[in-house]
């Protein structure tokens, strides 16, 4: 009975480490609307790319898909590493209401939550930037030929 004692308390202190451990690991912070200086930061860093060719899969600095064109700005003006499609940038980032969009969310188009084919970053005014097949631009995020599926705010 001693030794099965032992080895349920060691059973539980083992599953407790791992897991506070592995909660400190994920390092989680809360998503946040950019403070002016980080969306001041994100759109000059986008500006210095307008016009960049459009080239599926590009990731930058001269050319750009969209998702490949919001991850660069993203780690270049505030070292935040996005991830790669635009399908896994709106997984992994907090929704947010198009109503209450900030300057440096993100926006994703396509034809539902479960099939997202574009992304941009808002810029305001109802606006974003993003890379198509005219290169790096801005435009409405209204526009006749995106279906707007939704907005989300990338964490720090």
């Amino acid at each position: 009975m001693n030794n099965r004692l032992k080895k349920v308390f060691v059973s539980i202190a083992t599953t407790f480490t791992l897991f506070t451990a592995g909660a400190s690991l994920t390092n989680i912070k809360p998503a946040h609307a950019a403070t002016s200086d980080e969306a001041s930061s994100l759109i000059d860093e986008a500006d210095t790319h307008m016009n960049a060719r459009y080239v599926w899969g590009a990731n930058g600095p001269s050319s750009f898909d969209c998702s490949g064109f919001t991850k660069y700005v993203y780690k270049q003006a505030l070292g935040v590493n996005l991830q790669r499609t635009a399908q896994a940038q709106y997984n992994s980032n907090k929704k947010v209401s198009v109503s209450s969009l900030k300057k440096g969310d993100l926006v994703f188009f396509g034809s539902s939550s479960r099939s997202i084919t574009h992304v941009g970053m808002y810029i305001g005014s109802g606006k974003m930037i993003d890379a198509q097949n005219r290169g790096v631009i801005k435009e409405s995020i209204y526009s006749s030929w995106w279906n707007l599926v939704g907005a989300a705010r990338v964490g720090d």
